[in-house]
């Protein structure tokens, strides 16, 4: 039994000793001390001979060391052993191409995929052995013959990415397509995939490719998922409308007709700030909608309409509201919608009070705890609205705790930083900014990023007069004071001219010129940012604003172009970079469509 022991634990030894060389090998080998890496390597495989890391690290560190006759020796008695492993046959061929001898190098790589046809099932191995030296052509040839010899072989998948890795991208394509309409399980594979090579920009090589293979393919064969692919790929593109026409086509050909994706489209379009398409797709929702959807997407115009509105159409917006919650005799189901009349009779109709009563009324109709977390959120932004920044962070506060686990829960700790930003407890605000800044949601870690540099900022003034003036002002905004807030940036640019807070002060000033229709003051003042500021965080900010309120307000193309011209020559890493090279390419007349 003794003897028996100590025999496991020699053998163990072995084994912990051979993984010590192994790791050694392969750390020399990465810091390109290939001799020790080689002599850790040989150790290796002199204690286990079969050990396939060890061989491959032999041949590698002999072929840095450039002794290929050595590596090739090797090699031939490998194959010689196992002459049916055939990536032996393109190791032998790849040693050849180091020395630039590819002729030499070519016959190896034939004489694998030759020997292929009387073993097609080492097509895999074989196809992975090309692409891991590169060598795509022969991976492609592999796999193909492969599925000529063994039609279920499986290999479409590796062939249609390697397309993609080749540059191929119409039979790319064309590939994909061909797996999805033979099962559907290979959808999550294609649209990934056509995500590496789609973007927004509809002049772009690859979503010429899929628009018109798609489109060729619909002519012959009207199958809903070519409309699918179409509408995912409008939507890339932010062509909503074009978008709407395939999701139509899906809806009146599906034996179970289902307006979701439909409803998915319009979020898409408000999302997007494209307010039109997203009318003209909730529109069209709520003339075929049952009664249950056609509530959300009445809820979903009337905040388009909002979003649009001048205060002359308020009057009619509100009946709109009281209009919908009659006609669903005031149901819990009306509880988001109401939520939002709340809202905007306090900050659209100054009806205040009546505001503060619908949302303490909906208190005792909500039926979860997200539902009154929602309510209690909405309740607190009309505190805020009334200055009450003490009762409003309470409230704020309890919506945290509501709904812990909820992206509402970090909505509601931004609000408690922005209303103490408010306030001019900026310590505070910096407290709950740096916490968020981690946020699992973008969009606020975002939001908390640029508050939170903009208050450390602006706060070497150990009194922080500027910065208080600038929240101050951003209050008044935000309780849509939009003249208030402008005179009081005003003061403060004078007061405080050449200091870091300035090209904020400039950026919020033009953002509520615009608001209040005086695009020459804005566009003076987004001039004075790219002038004086070029360098700094707003400048493509300033720039984008600029070349929007051109091209959409002022109509001005020629000098729109310039400055989303600017932008990709200035701003590569901007977040506007590729919207602006598309509506760039359109106002120069490059045909996209």
């Amino acid at each position: 039994m003794r003897f028996f022991i100590l025999i496991i634990a020699v053998f163990l030894c072995s084994i912990a000793v051979d993984a010590q060389s192994l790791q050694l090998a392969e750390n020399f080998f990465a810091k390109g001390e290939y001799e020790k890496a080689l002599s850790y390597y040989q150790k290796t495989l002199q204690q286990q001979n079969n050990d396939i890391r060890a061989f491959q690290g032999v041949i590698s560190s002999l072929q840095q060391l450039e002794r290929f006759d050595e590596a090739e020796e090797m090699l031939v008695q490998q194959l010689e052993r196992s002459p049916k492993n055939l990536t032996l046959l393109i190791d032998i061929g790849h040693n050849f191409a180091l020395q630039r001898n590819e002729a030499k190098a070519e016959q190896y790589y034939q004489k694998a995929l030759t020997f292929l046809e009387e073993d097609p099932k080492q097509a895999f191995s074989i196809g992975l052995k090309f692409e891991n030296y590169n060598l795509l052509d022969n991976a492609a040839a592999a796999y193909k013959k492969a599925n000529q010899l063994m039609p279920n072989a499986g290999l479409e998948l590796k062939l249609a990415r390697l397309y993609g890795e080749q540059g191929e991208l119409q039979q790319m394509f064309e590939s994909y397509l061909d797996l999805v309409m033979k099962d559907q399980k290979y959808f999550p594979y294609a649209n990934r995939e056509f995500g590496e090579f789609i973007t927004e920009d509809a002049s772009a090589e690859p979503n010429i490719l899929l628009r018109t293979t798609l489109l060729k393919r619909l002519q012959t064969n009207p199958n809903p998922f070519y409309n699918e692919m179409l509408s995912w790929l409008y939507i890339q593109q932010k062509e909503y409308n074009k978008a709407l026409i395939q999701e139509k086509a899906i809806y009146r050909r599906s034996a179970i007709p289902n307006l979701s994706r439909i409803m998915n489209l319009a979020y898409a379009a408000k999302n997007a700030e494209d307010l039109e398409a997203a009318k003209t797709v909730t529109d069209f929702i709520i003339e075929e909608a049952p009664a249950s959807l056609k509530l959300n997407a009445k809820q979903l115009k009337i905040s388009l309409q909002i979003a649009t509105a001048t205060p002359s159409q308020y009057p009619e917006i509100e009946d709109d509201f009281r209009h919908v919650v009659e006609e669903y005799a005031n149901s819990v189901e009306t509880i988001p919608l109401q939520i939002d009349f709340g809202l905007f009779l306090a900050f659209k109709s100054d009806k205040v009070a009546e505001a503060e009563n619908l949302l303490k009324t909906l208190l005792n109709m909500s039926v979860n705890a997200y539902e009154i977390a929602r309510i209690k959120m909405a309740i607190a932004d009309v505190l805020v609205l009334q200055q009450k920044f003490n009762e409003a962070l309470i409230t704020y506060t309890q919506v945290q705790k509501m709904v812990n686990n909820d992206k509402i829960a970090q909505d509601a700790q931004f609000k408690v930083a922005k209303t103490s930003y408010y306030k001019g407890d900026f310590e505070w605000a910096q407290t709950q900014l740096d916490v968020l800044k981690k946020s699992t949601s973008q969009l606020i870690a975002n939001d908390a990023m640029e508050l939170s540099l903009m208050i450390k900022d602006n706060s070497l003034d150990s009194n922080q007069v500027a910065l208080k003036k600038y929240a101050h002002a951003d209050l008044l905004a935000y309780q849509g004071k939009n003249k208030q807030a402008i005179a009081e940036l005003t003061q403060l640019l004078q007061a405080h001219k050449g200091e870091k807070i300035e090209d904020e002060a400039l950026f919020k000033q033009a953002q509520l010129y615009e608001l209040e229709e005086q695009y020459l003051l804005a566009e003076e003042n987004y001039l004075a940012i790219l002038d004086n500021y070029s360098q700094d965080l707003l400048a493509d900010n300033a720039a984008w604003n600029l070349a929007q309120m051109y091209n959409n307000k002022l109509k001005l193309p020629e000098k729109a172009r310039q400055y989303y011209e600017m932008i990709l020559f200035n701003f590569e890493d901007s977040i506007y970079f590729t919207e602006s090279r598309k509506k760039y390419r359109l106002l120069r007349g490059d045909d996209i469509e």
